[in-house]
């Protein structure tokens, strides 16, 4: 094929669109990425990478053990309500996860990207008129994939916009040179919201913040948890703050004659998940076996699979978010019973299906209940 042409053009080289091209041309696909910047390309992001994204991205042949990075073993709560302490911790019961900065995951996804043969086009710009065009050369392809983010022009191009936006919030993300406090991603409920901190590298970490208020910035919601506050007071920042909103985004259709839509373009999950990049992880390969079939009719049907499990957890996780009480008792709950939340993050991953964690964690409480005549755990009183 001449420059001008291939089997597959993708718009968008970020993580979402740059695994759906890996996973194409190890299909034989010829594919073609183009996107208007240039690497390093960075946004807001939580940059914790859960053992199924892992799994996924080894999938690809994509190697996230080398470099800077830091390996997280599962999540921990943490729950701030007028001076009392709740933390639940949860542990993955398959592999570990990884704290990586996004330039630096993009930069491994770049090289094996180029290693197999994917075109890649930084800078380039894109317009969509009777045909598409790259730096106002017209582009033949047989596929058209859109990984061009919530605000996708190949989604409004191709009249895929119909759909429902069910929340929005606002976030926010700056680094740290100080080394984590744990071998977990810390997740610190508070009164303006959440903020997590996650290992990227030996002696780094990544602090997010995730608000309902659109008029709060990162330090309002980091200085409303008065731990997070003394811890980083006096820390200076190893990275500008950047800023991004996190939606819970439905589409009626993701596909339409020869055009696909995929990551966060598709629909998307509120950051309170963990769950971005694996779920764009995950539509890349479906997508790979959808086009190899010459079709979309495999993609268009089962796309919903890969958002369904977490825009539950992100439902639950919202509500916690919107009522305190809520959020302590659910908390109070969990930390009662600390196997609960082992089975709850297999369910997130797809490592264990709903019912059967519904029937072991029912027999698994009365057991408990049985024994200790309780289902919650005593509060710590932490002094102002």
């Amino acid at each position: 094929m001449n420059q001008n042409s291939c089997d597959v053009l993708i718009v968008g080289g970020g993580p979402a669109g740059l695994a759906a091209a890996i996973a194409l041309r190890m299909r034989g696909a010829v594919v073609l990425v183009a996107d208007s910047l240039r690497p390093p390309i960075d946004k807001a992001c939580g940059e914790g990478l859960m053992p199924d994204a892992l799994r996924d991205l080894a999938s690809l042949g994509v190697d996230c053990e080398r470099g800077e990075s830091a390996r997280f073993q599962g999540i921990r709560f943490i729950n701030w309500t007028d001076g009392e302490r709740v933390s639940v911790c949860g542990e993955f019961e398959r592999g570990v996860g990884l704290g990586m900065r996004r330039t630096e995951l993009l930069g491994r996804l770049i090289e094996r990207a180029a290693d197999i043969g994917v075109r890649l086009r930084w800078k380039t710009h894109v317009t969509f008129g009777n045909r598409v065009s790259l730096d106002r050369e017209a582009i033949q392809y047989r596929y058209l994939v859109g990984a061009d983010g919530q605000s996708s022009k190949v989604r409004k191009w191709a009249g895929l916009e119909q759909g429902k936006l069910i929340s929005r919030r606002f976030g926010f993300r700056r680094h740290y040179r100080i080394p984590a406090a744990s071998n977990y991603v810390e997740v610190h409920w508070g009164a303006l919201g959440q903020v997590y901190i996650t290992p990227t590298a030996q002696g780094e970490i990544c602090v997010a913040a995730v608000t309902s208020h659109g008029s709060t910035r990162m330090q309002q919601v980091v200085d409303a948890i008065p731990y997070l506050k003394e811890r980083l007071s006096d820390k200076a920042a190893s990275s500008r703050e950047r800023g991004a909103l996190t939606t819970t985004r439905r589409l009626k259709h993701v596909a339409k004659g020869n055009v696909a839509l995929i990551g966060d373009a598709s629909g998307s999950v509120d950051a309170v998940t963990g769950e971005g990049l694996a779920i764009g992880f995950r539509q890349a390969a479906l997508l790979g076996r959808s086009i190899e079939k010459d079709s979309l009719d495999l993609y268009a049907k089962e796309h919903e699979t890969t958002l369904s499990m977490p825009r539950r957890m992100a439902r639950a996780l919202l509500v916690m978010d919107r009522y305190p009480s809520v959020r302590r008792v659910a908390m109070l709950a969990l930390a009662g019973l600390p196997d609960l939340f082992d089975g709850l993050l297999g369910v997130h991953m797809g490592e264990e299906s709903l019912p059967h964690f519904l029937l072991s964690s029912s027999v698994a409480a009365v057991k408990r209940l049985a024994q200790s005549g309780t289902s919650t755990s005593d509060p710590e009183r932490v002094s102002p």
